[in-house]
């Protein structure tokens, strides 16, 4: 019986927790499952971007006779190289014969497009970030110490 009392004393001093309450927890929740996802999918990319500047340092030393396989999806050149008598570029599952200069060309192409896609999602990640510290202010100002929102 005394804890019952204490359990309704301590009611007192609780917030009431509202429709808008809800969804702002709910919306910060959700910004929290995408931000996790969002920097698994950067750190992707970061390995994805540092694979494709290897190769272009190693396509660039390369001489131009020398013949090249590049693997588009893998984004590394393949062991096989020195059985290959022209060079050939991976796309999908299909191998296609290439001059140098020219995969040079496409792998600029494809650095310059994962570029992009890191400079977005970097962009999505900061905004949602951003949306989150507004929710936080909002929640811990009604909220205090009853509620976590941290990791």
């Amino acid at each position: 019986m005394n804890s019952l009392r204490m359990l309704e004393n301590d009611d007192d001093d609780a917030a009431e927790v509202t429709l808008e309450d809800q969804n702002r927890i709910s919306t910060f929740s959700k910004l929290n499952a995408r931000i996790r996802n969002l920097e698994a999918k950067l750190q992707e990319l970061r390995q994805e971007k540092e694979a494709l500047d290897d190769l272009s340092t190693e396509l660039e030393l390369a001489d131009e006779d020398e013949p090249v396989l590049y693997d588009a999806t893998s984004r590394l050149p393949c062991e096989s190289s020195l059985i290959i008598i022209r060079p050939r570029y991976k796309v999908g599952e299909t191998f296609l014969h290439m001059p140098l200069p020219r995969a040079l060309k496409r792998l600029e192409k494809d650095q310059d497009g994962l570029s992009a896609q890191l400079s977005s999602v970097a962009t999505t990640v900061e905004q949602y970030e951003k949306e989150m510290k507004e929710l936080k202010v909002t929640l811990y100002a009604k909220f205090g110490s009853a509620i976590n929102l941290d990791e």
